[in-house]
């Protein structure tokens, strides 16, 4: 099963100062697939050489010794041969155009949601109903939460184009749910590590450690004041010498969010020891995960769509206290791996002055994200009952762990969620096998990027055609070809080397149009068929050169 994976180094890494989700998604995903993949070969579509090599030592470094195949914007259309391209984002709507020059059938696009929040993201998903998208490509979607979102946004655009246009007939990708993956393997640690993560947090056996791990970002993340209340409020049920530290393992993106955190823990639960560890630097990731007893996670933002850390949590085998939102609601059973509290948002049709704000670039996408979030509401005290019973019971923390590590390894695995995108691929191929034959191809496939000797048809006095009667006033082909070669050596003829025809090709026209002038078809008959079309077009080029003549 081959697919050419498109790649682009920054989105397959957490090398990265800025570390964001679709980051850590994308070095994790293709971890997985150069681990699980059913391939006999790799192919990777890159925008540079250098990207290509990247991808090579990737695929060397995960131990694969098959060959790889480099396609690029010169020969995008051996796409056609893996038939499917896995792009890490949504906007599959521009390669689908540029797929359209080779027909829509030549192959799949597949492409995957991260957050769909941001003006970029709900542009390139609204974009699916006005762009030739086919029903064998696919947006995967990695929770029914972030399906419904785009659902939604893809109807409210088929109104505004069946009210404008009366547009009747849609041609829509397929939008599959398959979560992200994780390797859990990643978060198993032996008690010596689990030991010496606690002493490193400075956690003794009557330190019960709650973990954070993701963004700490307020605005863009999880607002964390639900989660310091709740803790403090649970402080109660503690017997007497218990304490709770609560590990913070991410970044704050600048001083001013690090302080927000720290005042807010301080006046929210003053109880609770807080310690922030940089989630950027492996060490420290591997810290927070063996030092905890439960993990929280209350998010309560738009951005968010799956939400990998409490996958990550169960595969640690930590009880999981998190919101009862997006993907969350996908991955975390009630009272089976631990407790999903409820949330609260107004109503449809309160938030379009937010909207507003956003669209006219009043707001960020980042203070979007934040004055959203802001009208969204975690249960506090149902949050506090979840961390109390928690507390309360070393043994319900231990069963809700062991079933969230036996759920991480069963479903969220890598090596159970490659072998789901390779079904798809696969059913992306037969129905592109059996329905593309039923396409009426357009004479201008891509209206806007059209042959610009067609679109611009009208600038010039005549169109060269076959029967344009074109010769010579040079003495033989020798003397012609000679000039031909001291023309291409100007710099202001030879930049337009790339798309003019070879000297060997030059020679055979030339050879031909001595005599007497010639129908323009017939000093092109001795040239391969495959390059006809190209050199017919280059005998213009030899009129430009005062080579040949044209003759009425």
């Amino acid at each position: 099963m081959n697919a050419a994976i498109y790649y682009h180094p920054e989105a397959y890494t957490t090398n990265s100062p800025k570390l964001m989700g679709r980051n850590a998604a994308g070095e994790s995903f293709l971890r997985g697939y150069l681990q699980y993949a059913r391939a006999d070969s790799f192919w990777t579509q890159v925008q540079i050489p250098e990207h290509a090599q990247s991808f090579a030592q990737a695929v060397k470094a995960a131990g694969r010794s098959e060959p790889v195949t480099m396609v690029d914007k010169n020969s995008i259309g051996r796409l056609s041969q893996p038939g499917v391209v896995y792009h890490p984002g949504p906007g599959i709507g521009d390669h689908a155009w540029q797929r359209s020059f080779y027909g829509h059938g030549a192959w799949s696009l597949c492409g995957i949601t991260h957050t769909t929040a941001s003006a970029g993201a709900m542009d390139a998903l609204a974009q699916l109903l006005a762009v030739p998208v086919q029903p064998w490509d696919a947006v995967i979607c990695t929770s029914n939460a972030v399906k419904n979102q785009v659902i939604r946004l893809l109807q409210a655009q088929a109104d505004y184009l069946v009210q404008r246009f009366c547009a009747q007939r849609f041609v829509m990708p397929q939008f599959p749910v398959i979560p992200l993956g994780i390797h859990t393997g990643d978060f198993q640690f032996s008690e010596q590590e689990k030991a010496a993560a606690r002493a490193a947090v400075g956690a003794d056996e009557d330190t019960l450690v709650v973990l954070y791990a993701g963004r700490l970002s307020f605005h863009a993340k999880a607002h964390p004041l639900a989660m310091y209340q709740a803790l403090e409020m649970a402080l109660t049920v503690l017997p007497e010498g218990k304490r709770v530290l609560l590990v913070e393992c991410g970044w704050h993106a600048n001083d001013f969010i690090a302080k927000a955190y720290s005042d807010a823990a301080s006046q929210a639960c003053p109880g609770v020891r807080v310690v922030s560890l940089d989630g950027r630097n492996m060490e420290s990731r591997k810290i927070a995960w063996a030092c905890a007893d439960v993990f929280c996670s209350l998010s309560d933002n738009i951005q968010e769509t799956f939400g990998i850390v409490p996958v990550e949590a169960m595969a640690a085998g930590l009880p999981v206290v998190v919101s009862d939102w997006d993907g969350y609601r996908d991955t975390v059973r009630h009272e089976v791996d631990g407790f999903r509290v409820p949330t609260l948002m107004p109503g449809a049709g309160t938030g379009r002055a937010l909207a507003l704000r956003h669209a006219l670039e009043i707001d960020t996408y980042d203070v979007y994200c934040g004055f959203t979030c802001s009208f969204v509401a975690v249960d506090v005290h149902a949050a506090a009952d979840a961390f109390r019973r928690l507390f309360e019971s070393s043994e319900l923390r231990k069963t809700y762990g062991e079933a969230g590590r036996r759920r991480a390894g069963d479903v969220y695995d890598w090596a159970v969620i490659i072998p789901q995108y390779e079904a798809l691929w696969e059913q992306l191929k037969e129905t592109r096998r059996a329905k593309s034959k039923e396409l009426t191809r357009l004479p201008h496939p891509w209206p806007a990027r059209m042959d610009p000797f067609d679109g611009f048809a009208g600038y010039s006095t005549r169109q060269l055609a076959p029967h344009t009667m074109l010769g010579t006033d040079e003495r033989d082909p020798v003397s012609a070809m000679q000039r031909v070669s001291e023309y291409r050596r100007l710099a202001m003829v030879n930049f337009a080397g790339p798309v003019l025809p070879t000297a060997d090709e030059i020679e055979v026209v030339l050879s031909a149009a001595f005599n007497k002038p010639k129908p323009a078809g017939e000093l092109i008959q001795e040239i391969p068929a495959d390059r006809q079309s190209f050199v017919f077009r280059s005998l213009v080029w030899l009129v430009k050169l005062g080579i040949l003549n044209v003759y009425s």
